[in-house]
């Protein structure tokens, strides 16, 4: 679940209707707080059920709620009947995001799981901004990903990303148009061919794709990088290397394995910008033990972050009598913060 926030006029609406439409095949539960009307440009297409509900093509539901009723909300979307892969909570322009973030990590729901808040700025407005709510350099030190939108409105985006790049605590700062980021940095995409028989806005776009007015992949300006190894990974060297991640570096997801400090699970991994969590589950049953990551940024340099990644490979000695090795990895393990969520 992520948390989307920005000023008024930063683009935020614009920005989740690209990744309802623009989803990879998943379902998106989107939460707009705040809010007396839901306004989404699909509902033309896809149909109203009531003034704070909608019901889109490719299986989203909207609610329009105030925070009062978050939860009541956040229930209705985690139930697997709803068939939803990740719940996106649009914030009011004028809420504090940090508040919407504790309630969220309040819940007790167990299928709900934080996953990173989102800042949208507005960089032809940004001066004007902060000079008129300085609470907007607060909002973005919490971020974990900040989007820096409408860069075609100004001259010369950089002195704004600087800035920008100078409030956040280590949260990756990507340039947008029109709100048009990767979906990948936020969630992983599911193939829209699972989705047997059920007419998605990918299903939509695809014509439009094929006459080439948009077939530049949105992640074609990006660097990836795809690490795969047999050989478990040591947990001190992989937490002293994501401590030490390069700002550029937006997105990070994969299984790890940590070989005989757990010899029972496999640990998904999940990170966005300065965000990180890891999610222990048992190996299935019959699969290969082995790491693998992928990884996702602009300005990287893949050989020496493949290097890094060589460089946290396990020397194979059994350290099962070192209670101490996994102390980093669990720090970010979201049953390890809060035993009683």
């Amino acid at each position: 679940m992520v948390v989307l926030a920005g000023f008024l006029g930063s683009g935020k609406t614009t920005l989740l209707n690209h990744l309802l439409h623009r989803s990879g095949g998943s379902r998106i539960g989107a939460v707009v707080n705040d809010f007396g009307a839901v306004e989404i440009d699909a509902m033309a297409v896809a149909g109203a059920l009531g003034d704070s509900t909608v019901s889109l093509g490719n299986g989203c539901l909207c609610c329009a709620v105030d925070a009062s009723e978050l939860d009541e909300y956040l229930e209705r979307l985690a139930r697997p009947s709803a068939g939803i892969d990740v719940v996106v909570i649009e914030a009011s322009g004028l809420a504090e995001p940090q508040e919407l973030v504790r309630m969220v990590l309040a819940s007790e729901l167990p299928d709900i799981v934080y996953g990173g808040l989102v800042e949208v700025v507005d960089a032809a407005e940004f001066d004007e901004t902060r000079a008129a709510h300085p609470g907007v350099d607060r909002h973005l030190a919490l971020a974990d990903l900040v989007v820096v939108n409408k860069i075609d409105r100004v001259d010369d985006p950089e002195p704004v990303l600087k800035t920008v790049r100078s409030l956040v605590d280590r949260a990756a700062v990507v340039p947008a148009t029109h709100g048009r980021i990767d979906p990948e940095f936020l969630f992983d995409c599911r193939p829209s061919e699972e989705r047997i028989g059920q007419l998605s806005f990918d299903d939509l776009h695809r014509e439009e794709d094929e006459d080439g007015r948009h077939t530049q992949h949105l992640h074609a300006g990006y660097d990836t990088l795809s690490f795969v190894s047999e050989q478990p990974l040591d947990p001190r060297r992989l937490i002293a290397f994501l401590d030490s991640r390069p700002a550029g570096l937006y997105r990070i997801k994969g299984y790890v394995d940590f070989g005989p400090y757990d010899t029972r699970n496999r640990y998904a991994v999940h990170a966005v910008g300065r965000f990180l969590r890891f999610y222990p589950e048992p190996w299935p049953a019959g699969a290969a033990r082995a790491t693998q990551l992928v990884l996702i940024g602009t300005g990287l340099d893949t050989g020496a972050l493949r290097a890094e990644l060589e460089g946290c490979l396990s020397d194979g000695a059994p350290h099962t009598d070192d209670e101490a090795g996994m102390w980093g990895v669990l720090r970010y393990v979201q049953e390890a913060e809060d035993p009683a969520a």
